[in-house]
């Protein structure tokens, strides 16, 4: 069966689609235990400041920018298939960062685990791309999102269990390598993500259509906001902590996770199939209300109001992550060429990189000399509500066709 037949017979949830999807299932099932566990095992494991978990942070999406837009160009030119197993096999780095006693050992692991990650999304989503059809696509995306996140909801429950069961660190890093190594294994299987042929040359007297020019505008509004959005963002490690400080218990700390991961995998499948004006709903209903949430964190964190209001918070965030995950590679893969989707892809996650390095920095320096979480949390919140007006301000360009 060829690619055309599998989009066109099978529907959008194809046998390359769960594939897909289930990949990134079983790779948050690993990478994002590890995450939930890595600002405890940074500064309350390895009694390493703050500070040198928000340089970690930085340093993991900064160069982690460039990854991803060499990624998805990568993908473009040799095969996105290629590029995607060579980046998921790294992830498993992540990993090995907390089988060490060094701080700066357990910082270089992560951050070249999370550099192999940035590097395989992008031609990830450009393969979802090319087994999809257009009026399906946000399907597809939500239901990988869904995945994806329903993967980190169980990471997140499954590491709180074993902690409340008295497993120690060291051995919750080391199982978190058998689900790494998965979804590797089912990338293998995907038939999707080949070489293109190269196209012959466009004629260059051509002048672009009014619709090419329109989307034009779009992706560069999108990349804009993106980038907005990426300096309003930050490692869930600092809610984590956040949410530790007030109850001074590892387990209660990733329940926030487990929350925040079971709210956006709901979101996520149900945006897929709701969400018709794009564009007006990813820059509302995804960057405003995570611009939001950050604010209400700061608030509860200053005033020192019940910590439970955390919990809502964090559901917040989910929603909003959900939204934003689900429409953000959909309108791109809408908006640009075949040929050019993994460069798109690869710009996407490359802003949004670009602006967390600078997001997590910003965290950490905020929080050491503001003495608290008011002005770390008070800066990210109002660039997330700057990236929706940014993008809520296109108008009639919203309205995304799928013809």
């Amino acid at each position: 069966m060829d690619k055309k037949t599998e989009k066109s017979n099978v529907g959008w949830l194809s046998r390359s689609v769960l594939l897909i999807s289930l990949s990134a299932c079983f790779a948050d099932l690993g990478y994002q235990a590890v995450l939930a566990m890595f600002p405890l095992f940074l500064v309350h494991g390895l009694h390493a400041p703050v500070w040198l978990f928000s340089v970690v942070m930085a340093v993991s999406f900064g160069p982690g920018s460039v990854f991803g837009l060499w990624g998805g160009r990568l993908g473009d030119r040799i095969g996105h298939k290629k590029v995607a197993i060579a980046g998921n096999a790294c992830i498993p780095l992540l990993s090995l960062s907390g089988l060490v006693s060094i701080p700066l050992a357990a910082a270089g692991l992560f951050c070249g685990g999370w550099w192999g990650r940035n590097f395989r999304s992008p031609p990830r989503r450009a393969m979802l791309t090319e087994v999809t059809t257009r009026e399906n696509r946000t399907k597809a995306f939500g239901f990988l999102h869904a995945l994806d996140i329903g993967g980190g909801f169980l990471a997140a429950l499954g590491t709180v269990l074993l902690l409340t069961a008295g497993f120690k660190f060291f051995t919750i890093f080391l199982l978190t390598l058998i689900p790494l190594i998965l979804s590797t294994f089912t990338l293998v299987l995907v038939r999707a993500g080949a070489r293109r042929p190269v196209a012959p040359p466009a004629n260059r007297a051509a002048a672009p259509t009014a619709h090419a020019a329109s989307n034009q505008k779009l992706y560069r509004r999108i990349l804009l906001a993106t980038g907005l959005y990426g300096f309003s963002s930050f490692s869930f490690g600092f809610p984590i902590l956040t949410v530790y400080q007030r109850y001074h218990s590892d387990a209660a700390a990733i329940v926030s996770y487990v929350v925040f991961f079971g709210i956006s995998a709901l979101t996520g499948l149900l945006i897929g199939r709701l969400a018709k004006r794009e564009v007006g709903f990813l820059a509302w209903g995804g960057y405003l209300i995570g611009g939001v949430a950050s604010i209400l964190m700061a608030v509860i964190a200053a005033t020192h109001q019940n910590p439970n209001l955390f919990f809502p918070v964090v559901a917040l965030m989910g929603f909003s992550l959900g939204v934003i995950e689900t429409l953000e590679p959909a309108i791109m893969s809408l908006i640009r060429s075949a040929e050019k989707t993994g460069g798109g892809m690869g710009a996407l996650t490359a802003t949004r990189s670009f602006g967390l390095f600078a997001a997590n920095a910003m965290m950490g320096i905020l929080h050491h000399f503001g003495h608290g979480w008011l002005w770390a949390y008070g800066y990210v919140g109002l660039l997330g509500i700057a990236a929706a007006l940014v993008l809520g301000t296109v108008g009639a360009q919203g309205r995304l066709s799928a013809q």
